[in-house]
């Protein structure tokens, strides 16, 4: 394999599938896990913890670009299964006291096996009334978390162990800082190796055009539910991570407001790319972040807005951002980025 001004030449497959090709992706790779490893020494406690909650949200993020993004099973009850995956992880650790590391993938199958259960009805609905089927989802699960006292706590919730590994406990943000990050790029891996395997090409073809894909001899149901299981299953996984890193969940963390910003996530950051979950997540939390430091300035000087309209701010800006993407740019931030590489791949030609 060589560099030319044009692009890349693949003299196999194993080349052209590889994820890292060239030797300026590998240097930009080594660059990156510096980065990675030298961050918390420079970085504040306080952005750390952001960072740390944006990398958790990103592994959730993965499962919905799954279902949604490749397949277009269109999904509002997301955050009901990660709740699903975080209690199962509070009782199995704290009720059963069973390690965090078999927690966390009993987490996964406990929430993808959910999710099974609401993918009965995906190959007779589709589109508003598939988004409706996991809306039930979302107020069935979150009722239950709720009322079901004496297992979940209700809506005291339940209070979760510290995570540790040969004696040593993640306390600190650094300790989380490392956990977190490592587990959304194993998890990031994952979810791309699916996305161009024969099961995420299925996802495609029944996103594109679930008649033709049946036609072409594509099991609707089996692949619906693989997508699912598997997204669903990420957020269990995210689900785990999360009750241990906020150290008490109760229901109120997995409401449907907390879905429909999953799925706004997806849409700004770009549906059916890996990269579009991180951009997204990352915008999102960054919107959030100027929200929250702009509020008081703009009370100040504009003492009129009345402190719900205030309040709501970052509710209507979300939905402006939202519909712009919709609008302006569809295919969300991950489309800019690719622009910005086949630039520097073509560089200095046109074509």
């Amino acid at each position: 394999m060589y560099e030319v001004p044009c692009g890349v030449y693949n003299r196999g497959y194993k080349e052209d599938l590889a994820v890292v090709r060239t030797r300026s992706r590998w240097i930009l790779f080594v660059i990156g896990i510096a980065i990675f490893l030298v961050s918390p020494f420079w970085i504040s406690e306080s952005s750390m913890a952001v960072i740390n909650t944006m990398a958790i949200w990103v592994v959730a993020a993965f499962g919905l670009n799954l279902l949604t993004g490749f397949c277009g099973e269109i999904s509002i009850g997301h955050a009901a299964f990660m709740g699903i995956g975080a209690y199962v992880s509070a009782i199995l650790t704290g009720d059963y006291e069973l390690s965090f590391w078999l927690a966390l993938p009993l987490s996964g199958l406990a929430a993808g096996a959910a999710g099974l259960i609401f993918a009965l009805p995906s190959t007779r609905l589709k589109g508003f009334y598939l988004a409706i089927v996991t809306l039930a989802a979302q107020v069935i699960v979150v009722w239950v978390l709720s009322n079901w006292k004496s297992v979940t706590g209700g809506f005291e919730g339940l209070e979760t162990p510290y995570v540790s590994i040969g004696g040593w406990e993640f306390e600190s943000e650094i300790s989380w800082y490392y956990l977190s990050i490592i587990m959304a790029f194993v998890m990031g891996i994952i979810a791309h190796n699916i996305g161009r395997s024969n099961v995420g090409r299925a996802f495609v073809a029944i996103r594109d055009n679930d008649l033709a894909a049946e036609v072409m001899g594509i099991n609707l149901f089996k692949y619906k539910s693989i997508a699912f299981f598997s997204g669903c299953g990420f957020a269990g996984f995210s689900g785990c991570l999360w009750a241990h890193y906020a150290g008490h969940i109760s229901p109120e963390f997995f409401n449907l407001h907390e879905s429909i910003w999953f799925l706004g996530m997806i849409i700004v950051g770009g549906m059916g790319k890996t990269m579009g979950p991180v951009f997204g997540v990352v915008f999102i939390f960054l919107l959030k972040r100027v929200i929250t430091i702009s509020v008081p300035v703009i009370s100040e000087y504009l003492p009129s807005m009345g402190a719900q309209a205030l309040s709501s701010l970052g509710l209507m800006t979300f939905g402006v951002v939202v519909a712009f993407f919709l609008i302006i740019e569809p295919r969300g931030i991950a489309h800019w980025w690719d622009k910005v590489k086949n630039f520097y791949r073509i560089w200095p030609f046109s074509y």
